[in-house]
């Protein structure tokens, strides 16, 4: 078996999220982690992982731990290995890349429910931004804060829709869809009938966020096996900071309350949720809003690991905001996402074509 030092993995880790400018908090597990391992004999350490009991040491914890037992192995820590797998890359290239590579959206708002303009202002900046179609995914009825759309008023709306589609410029196209609230059983917040007939669905956990993980990871696994959900929404419903100054909509007072107070993130079983979404051949986005940061950097590792796509959305409520894609771009970059990653990198058609295939 070939042998690895663990307090060097350790501490390589913490190097490499330090260059990758990841949170202080972060950086401070694993050198801290090593340090105390590095204060110990060889054997103690290694008896201490047959044992399970690294953690019982201070400053060292479940993640690091579990490092530190790869590592011993002879195996390279996952955690590394998603680390090493941005290593070298020029990442303002690889996120310009990917920004260049992106053809549409697949999450906006109007103010059909919680967006502060109307359809046609929102694909008209799309179309200023180079976007070949955009996704419009206004919400589902139950959330009721969001003025979701009931199924009569959705039904008008792809009316709407198909006639605002016929006075754009040639080569847009605004693609029918929703962002369906994933209910507490799993469901979905809208008739089977009418999310047959959308071009994309992007489900979104939005009550209940503090649900204990296991039934957290029954709800979510419920809506990814739904034939009708293609995108897995903003994943752990978290909200980091304050977004830019100016940068609201009008629409967008539930942002600006939720990124105001903060908000942590839901727990789920990410290794059983990313699985099943490669399983079932649903999408993770990667939401581009600077309060949400959804899903964190780390997650993004794993799901990339797990084999799933992605999409780069912006979840705008306004015009200004579907440039927001950079920023997504950026995380993506330096979790080592590519565009063959990214499915709204596809042009409208075979987009369209993916998500009907999972009906």
């Amino acid at each position: 078996m070939t042998t690895r030092d663990p307090v060097a993995d350790l501490r390589r880790i913490a190097f490499l999220l330090e260059r990758a400018n990841e949170a202080t908090y972060r950086v401070r597990a694993f050198r801290s982690a090593a340090k105390a391992l590095a204060a110990l004999p060889a054997e103690e350490v290694a008896s201490r992982a047959a044992a399970g009991s690294l953690t019982k040491l201070s400053g060292v914890g479940d993640v690091t731990a579990r490092c530190v037992s790869e590592s011993l192995a002879g195996e390279e820590p996952v955690y590394l290995r998603r680390l090493l797998a941005t290593e070298g890359v020029d990442l303002d290239d690889a996120a310009s890349q990917l920004r260049q590579s992106l053809r549409g959206d697949c999450h906006t708002h109007s103010e059909w429910s919680d967006g502060g303009s109307p359809i046609e202002e929102m694909a008209l900046a799309a179309v200023e931004l180079g976007h070949e179609y955009m996704v419009l995914t206004d919400h589902s009825p139950t959330l009721t804060v969001a003025r979701g759309l009931t199924a009569d008023r959705l039904r008008k709306q792809l009316d709407y829709v198909a006639s605002v589609n016929e006075a754009l410029p040639e080569g847009f196209r605004i693609l029918t869809g929703i962002e369906v609230d994933i209910l507490a059983d799993g469901s979905l917040d809208q008739e089977d009938e009418l999310l047959a007939q959308l071009d994309v669905v992007v489900g979104s956990v939005h009550s209940n966020l503090r649900d204990e993980s296991a039934k957290m990871t029954k709800r979510m696994l419920t809506a990814i096996a739904n034939p009708h959900l293609d995108i897995l929404g903003h994943c752990t419903g978290r909200m980091v900071k304050k977004r830019p100054q100016g940068a609201e909509g009008e629409g967008d007072r539930g942002h600006r309350r939720a990124s105001r107070n903060g908000r942590p993130e839901s727990q789920f079983d990410a290794d059983a949720v990313f699985a099943a979404c490669a399983e079932y051949g649903k999408a993770v986005e990667i939401n581009s809003r600077p309060e949400r940061q959804d899903p964190p950097k780390r997650l993004i590792r794993k799901a990339l690991e797990a084999g799933c796509s992605f999409v780069i959305d912006t979840d705008a409520h306004a015009p200004g905001q579907l440039d927001w894609q950079r920023f997504g771009c950026e995380r993506a970059a330096l979790c080592g996402v590519l565009p063959e990653h990214v499915l709204n990198s596809w042009p409208a058609e075979r987009l369209v074509e993916w998500a009907r295939s999972h009906d």
